[in-house]
């Protein structure tokens, strides 16, 4: 087993390379931090809930040398619903499709039975390297951190996949983060960038802005509700009669819930919590695009729209 802490063989001349990576791994195995830690930029909603990824948020990350685009896939898990069963079929379609995948273990968890399961699918894709992470390294000493490792590997032996490498990072101490972007490169395709310098991601903005409402109305919400908010950006408009030196964005969204019973629970006694949940997610927007907002938030139900098929379609999934 290899445990790699420096690249050395690169030529004096390095070719450009680019290509597309993916973070696979269970739920809340650290997938949006890293992908933020890696870009320097909040790209990717982070949540310490379960299953808050549902876009494909493309995280960019530059160098002289290479530009790496990280695809952020939503947690594969064992579907209950038929938004459960989209989100697989969504991890699936882009495994195929990138030139490396990183697979997220945390070190302060036992590799358990949702591993696994996703160690199985990935060993049934064989072209794609694979890159073990462990991830959260911060949360463990080195004997755990040692052991995690070890059992990394023989999950691999286990199962028939090479590891490409295995890299222990922690995003949160921003800890081999950029040893992490180091090993990734080389296993990309040579070739030149395929987004501009200054693009960080190519999610269109509504999207990233419906992303950033959402996080912050899941923050400290009981746990029944994560799954059961979708965000809306219905417009985005500069307002008029503005001078140019003072520009002011007004955006409207909707948060869709399933019942009404959980109307109050996002609204919070007198309106408090949804005022909160406006204001968290406007300082996020404000420093994504980079312009004064006003938000104006809607709480609306849509039953059931985890199953409806119909409901899915206009909710955007």
């Amino acid at each position: 087993m290899s445990v790699r802490t420096q690249s050395s063989e690169q030529p004096a001349e390095a070719l450009h390379r680019a290509g597309f990576a993916c973070f696979v791994g269970r739920p809340n195995a650290g997938k949006s931090t890293l992908t933020n830690a890696l870009v320097g930029q909040k790209v990717a909603i982070t949540s310490n809930r379960p299953q808050t990824t549902r876009h494909t948020v493309r995280g960019i990350v530059h160098r002289p040398d290479a530009q790496l685009i990280l695809v952020d896939t939503p947690g594969l898990h064992k579907p209950r619903t038929l938004l459960g069963e989209r989100l697989n079929d969504v991890v699936r379609t882009t495994w195929a499709e990138v030139d490396v995948i990183g697979f997220c273990l945390p070190a302060d968890q036992k590799i358990g039975p949702g591993d696994r399961f996703i160690a199985k699918e990935l060993a049934g894709i064989r072209k794609t390297p694979k890159v073990a992470i462990v991830t959260k390294t911060d949360l463990v000493d080195s004997k755990a951190l040692a052991e995690q490792l070890i059992a990394v590997d023989q999950l691999g032996k286990e199962l028939g996949i090479t590891w490409a490498e295995i890299v222990p990072v922690s995003a949160t101490a921003n800890k081999q983060v950029d040893l992490l972007a180091d090993l990734l490169i080389p296993l990309l395709p040579e070739g030149p960038a395929l987004y501009p310098e200054g693009d960080l991601t190519d999610e269109p903005e509504q999207v990233m802005v419906a992303e950033l409402i959402r996080e912050a109305a899941l923050e400290g919400v009981r746990d029944e509700l994560p799954h059961s908010i979708a965000v809306v950006v219905e417009e985005m408009l500069p307002r008029e009669d503005r001078p140019a030196d003072k520009p002011l964005l007004d955006i409207h969204a909707n948060l869709f819930i399933e019942r009404p019973s959980q109307k109050g629970i996002i609204i919070g006694p007198k309106g408090k919590r949804l005022k909160e949940v406006g204001m968290k997610s406007r300082k996020h927007i404000e420093a994504l695009l980079g312009t004064p907002v006003f938000l104006d938030l809607h709480v609306k139900v849509a039953k059931d729209w985890q199953r409806d098929p119909k409901q899915l379609r206009r909710l955007g999934f």
